[in-house]
This record gives structure tokens, C-alpha cells and sequence, in this order.
């Protein structure tokens, strides 16, 4: 346990040290856009700066794939084909930048691009998801199964970004009714525990970007929901360009969300 204690220290010392100093401090030369609307903060690179710095302390000379490192190195992308760690230093930028949660880092290992163990850390309420592959999910050290809302209209977090526009009017039109829509919380490292949770019965994306998808995807799994490709086919964190991911409590809610999707015209 001195290993993964050690990642939990590394987390909170982050945060501490990294993400809440500028929480609803930062001033407007400390955000800039990446471009399409996707906001870095001064934060967010400390964050990874001092996570790969920790993170080699723990295991020597395993590579990061980090998001802002990605961002500045395209090439680093290879290494999730591999043993790799994979950072997102602050996932919930949009809403950090705009001094609101939810907010928080996700961090996972993967070997062969699969994932096989996962954080997700909310900074600001210190909720530490962890999963380890095989061996089930925990929340502050407490082993959860994944619960789902019980609501006879089953709740979704459906985002249409990134979803072209045939493909989204054809959403609204024939899936979106068959569920009660709440708000996105543009944050990964919330979305995915709202599924464990019993918040939330179903979540789709459309971008499946590793940072974003790792440890979420893996503690909704580990916890007895099911997370996959609309087709079935499991998540992978080295088909990073392969759009479209189905999360849902159960994979009964998964199977229905994943017929609806098949169903779709066009």
C-alpha cells in the first residue's frame, strides 16, 4: 500500500501546492485558449510539471502522457500503446478558470493501451476515486459498487460536442427523449463518479481523448457499470482518435442507450 499511498500524497500535495493558490485567483494573462474554445491556466502546467516530477520519483523513467505535454508534443501519444502514465492536471479547466467546481485530476497507468489503475482526485472536496483492474473501485478507501439512480426515466449527461451536426439533430430528435437530461458538468472527473454514484444513469461522448477517459472509464467498470464503444468493443486509452463512448451504471442501461444509438438514422 506504500505505493498507492504515495500517489495519494502526491495528489493532495499537487493540489495544495499547484491547483488551489490560483482557484479563483487567476488573473486574465494567466489563461490562454488552445484553441477551439479549450483553456490552459498557469495551474494546469504547474499541476503536470509537478505530477511528472512525483510521478518519476515513484517509478523512474516511466513516461507521462501528459495533456499539456501532448499539446506542446504530438509524439508522446505513442507511449499509450505502452507502460505509460497518463495525466490530465486539471480536468474541469473551463470551470476552474471561471472560479466554479466541479474540477479535479485524473490519473491513471496503463500497459498495452489498456488501462489498469486509475485516480480521479476532487480538489476541492478531496474525494479520491481509485480502481484497480480485477480488483474492484473504492471511493476514500471504501470498496462501492456502482448504484443506479431508480428513476423510471433514467438520467442522462448527453454531450453533443464535438458530434456533427446530422448526427446531433438526429440525437435530439430520436435518443434525447428517452431520457431526463441534466447539465453536463464539463468535467470528467465528476461525470464518471456520477454514474457509481447513483447520480446519474448514463453519460455519452463523442472525443474519448486518454487524459479524459482512463481512470474514469476503468472506475465505472471496476465498480460493475460498463463503459464501451458504442459498438461493444471495450476502451482503449491508444484509440484516442476513435470517437464515441457509452458510461452507464449498468450495462442493462448501457445496452439500451447502445441500441437507441444503433438505431439512429443516418
Amino acid at each position: 500500500m506504500v505505493f498507492h499511498r504515495s500517489i495519494e500524497d502526491l495528489l493532495k500535495h499537487v493540489t495544495e501546492r499547484a491547483i488551489l493558490p490560483y482557484y479563483q485567483q487567476l488573473a486574465a494573462h494567466q489563461v490562454e485558449d488552445k484553441g477551439g474554445n479549450d483553456p490552459v491556466t498557469v495551474a494546469d502546467k504547474l499541476s503536470e510539471e509537478m505530477l511528472i516530477e512525483g510521478l518519476a520519483k515513484i517509478i523512474p523513467g516511466l513516461p507521462v502522457v501528459g495533456e499539456e505535454g501532448t499539446h506542446a508534443d504530438p509524439s508522446l501519444m505513442r507511449h499509450l500503446s505502452s507502460d505509460c502514465w497518463i495525466v490530465d492536471p486539471i480536468d474541469g479547466t473551463r470551470n476552474f478558470a471561471h472560479g466554479k467546481p466541479p474540477f479535479g485530476i485524473l490519473l491513471a497507468m496503463a500497459s498495452g493501451g489498456v488501462a489498469h489503475t486509475g485516480w480521479i482526485y476532487d480538489c476541492l472536496s478531496g474525494r479520491l476515486c481509485v480502481a484497480h483492474k480485477g480488483k474492484g473501485a473504492f471511493v476514500n478507501g471504501e470498496k462501492v459498487s456502482a448504484r443506479a439512480t431508480g428513476e423510471e426515466i433514467p438520467v442522462a449527461a448527453i454531450s453533443l460536442l464535438f458530434v456533427d451536426h446530422a448526427k446531433r439533430e438526429a440525437m435530439k430528435a430520436h435518443l434525447l427523449p428517452n431520457y431526463r437530461q441534466v447539465d453536463i458538468p464539463w468535467c470528467c472527473a465528476e461525470q464518471y463518479p456520477r454514474l457509481v454514484l447513483g447520480t446519474n444513469d448514463v453519460a455519452l461522448y463523442e472525443r474519448t481523448l486518454a487524459w479524459d477517459h482512463a481512470a474514469g472509464a476503468l472506475f465505472v467498470e471496476e465498480a460493475g457499470g460498463k463503459v464501451a464503444r458504442p459498438d461493444g468493443s471495450p476502451y482503449r486509452v491508444d484509440e484516442w482518435e476513435r470517437p464515441g463512448l457509452i458510461g452507464a451504471a449498468s450495462p442493462e442501461l448501457w445496452d439500451a442507450m447502445a441500441e437507441r444509438m444503433a438505431a439512429l438514422p443516418g
